[in-house]
């Protein structure tokens, strides 16, 4: 379960890189009840997406030319720059960074060896997100990769992540805690899965609803698309997998009550 009392290697923060700020702006704002606010005339045009007036995830203008729109699950860290240099060393590409965002935190991005996505947050005055797991927050997150033996092994090298794997939907799904950390420190999985052709491994975040079913019915009357129509697994809730207007993948969840 995540916890906004972050420890090294939890995820910490979300965003989305899109073309169209507007549109996708009114689209998560109808659909998960968030306000938008600039982030300050220095910060490139991003914008912090607020759930209750506590920040709830990132938007960010797509500016580079080819530029994917895509969610980026971020994890925390107390040094970005190790961070960066374990990734290398354990066969991942680091895209960008590390880097200062002003006097809010240090951040990069990388690649995995399977071509996913991710990055992390060394916080300052930003510490992450405010809230988390409550309807319209982030409450998981989610590897889909061909390769999840190379997965465990990648990320367990830079975040000394504890994987424990389960049978689920006849295959084995593995559960990431922090190091060190409680069953109920799980913060995310990883699914084996070969991605459609045209579409590289990749984080998937899930968002906490209150009714799954009546949120992807909303979804497309808001101009997103269904890519999993609503699941329901034992023992963890009624799942679906949606695009939003833009064309973002993102999952939503209505977990299962705790035991």
């Amino acid at each position: 379960m995540l916890s906004t009392h972050y420890v090294p290697g939890a995820p910490n923060w979300v965003d989305l890189g899109t073309p169209d700020m507007d549109r996708v702006t009114a689209f998560y704002g109808a659909l998960f009840g968030w306000q938008a606010e600039s982030a300050g005339p220095e910060s490139g045009g991003y914008v912090l997406l607020r759930l209750g007036g506590k920040a709830a995830a990132g938007l960010a203008p797509l500016t580079e030319e080819g530029a994917q729109t895509a969610w980026t699950v971020f994890f925390h860290t107390t040094d970005a720059d190790a961070t960066a240099k374990a990734v290398e060393q354990a066969g991942g590409t680091v895209r960008g960074g590390p880097m200062d965002i002003l006097d809010q935190g240090r951040t990069a991005g990388f690649t995995d060896p399977a071509g996913a996505r991710f990055a992390v947050w060394q916080p300052r005055e930003h510490q992450g997100l405010h809230v988390v797991n409550d309807p319209g927050s982030l409450c998981w997150a989610e590897l889909h990769t061909p390769e999840p033996d190379g997965a465990r092994d990648f990320y367990g090298s830079v975040f000394d992540w504890q994987a424990q794997d389960m049978p689920f939907a006849g295959t084995t799904y593995t559960v990431l805690t922090p190091a060190d950390g409680s069953e109920k420190s799980s913060f995310g999985g990883i699914m084996p899965q070969a991605p459609p052709a045209g579409v590289r491994a990749h984080w998937l975040p899930y968002f906490e609803v209150a009714d799954c079913d009546a949120t992807v019915v909303k979804a497309e009357q808001l101009g997103g698309s269904i890519a999993v129509h609503p699941v329901e697994a034992p023992d963890v809730g009624r799942f679906a997998r949606l695009s939003d207007p833009c064309g973002a993948d993102f999952a939503v969840i209505t977990s299962a009550p705790s035991s």
